[in-house]
């Protein structure tokens, strides 16, 4: 097909519940998929919450060579060049009196936070539950250690408050302070305020040459909102957050039966 059939310049996916399957693995469907749509003539950018220590493994197995968005937009990185190219890191001094406000609202929470860095460590504090992953995350006890070292987030937890519930309470107390987003299941981060995917997803498209009403973009959670606002074309898995279905333009399978693939084929008139 050529290049300028395919109404697409930039695809931009989301990783967990997204593009990974849920063993963290990519299906042979959606790598031969992105690989005709890049073939056509549009660039693929990963956009994920996670930081570039958590992402770099993924990028490499799949032979990534581009940018990448990670940390919510907090990092733009150069997977061929293995460097960062901009990174946003949270004010330590405003995290701390956010989550103080938060905890006089709600009680005690369990804490963890995503250092800044190629090599930062996820640590978590006691009572937070860790989702499962490739990576180790470092336990601390000292409250000290959470804001000791420059970092992108602080992810937030409460023993009875659900993601929904915990997530609307955080912006109603500390929203303007910071910015809090849901980026997955048990996953509620406290940002710097006016940092989204869309933000790092700007900067990134701007270095490629490419304009947001080029930009397709995939997500399933709230904290993909932004980019689709951002996108001309938004794409909601079928096992998204109601509140990004609310928003997509469009609902394709689940991660699980290669949503991403459903919709890059049909583009490419397969």
């Amino acid at each position: 097909m050529s290049p300028a059939l395919f109404p697409y310049r930039l695809i931009a996916t989301d990783l967990d519940g997204t593009l990974l399957r849920s063993d963290e693995t990519i299906s042979q469907r959606t790598r031969d998929a992105l690989a005709a749509a890049t073939a056509a003539g549009a660039a693929h950018i990963i956009v994920t919450g996670r930081g570039v220590a958590w992402t770099r493994h993924i990028l490499d197995d799949l032979g990534y060579q581009g940018l990448a968005v990670c940390g919510q937009g907090a990092q733009v990185y150069h997977a061929g060049e293995h460097r960062l190219l901009t990174s946003v890191t949270l004010d330590r001094q405003l995290a701390g009196l956010a989550l103080a406000k938060l905890e006089a609202e709600v009680g005690p929470l369990a804490l963890a936070a995503s250092r800044d860095g190629l090599d930062g460590e996820v640590i978590a504090g006691p009572g937070y539950r860790v989702q499962e992953g490739p990576l180790p995350v470092v336990p601390f006890t000292d409250p000290a250690e959470l804001l000791s070292a420059p970092l992108n987030k602080v992810y937030v937890q409460h023993p009875s408050l659900d993601d929904d519930a915990l997530t609307r309470i955080a912006r109603e107390t500390v929203g303007g302070l910071v910015d809090v987003v849901m980026a997955g299941p048990g996953i509620v981060e406290i940002l710097p305020l006016g940092l989204s995917k869309a933000t790092g997803l700007s900067l990134a498209a701007r270095r490629l040459g490419v304009k947001s009403t080029q930009t397709i973009a995939f997500g399933d959670m709230p904290n993909d909102i932004p980019m689709f606002a951002w996108s001309a074309h938004g794409v909601a898995m079928a096992n998204a957050h109601e509140d990004l279905k609310a928003v997509a333009h469009e609902i394709t399978a689940s991660n699980e039966h290669d949503g991403i693939a459903v919709v890059l084929e049909e583009l490419l008139g397969r």
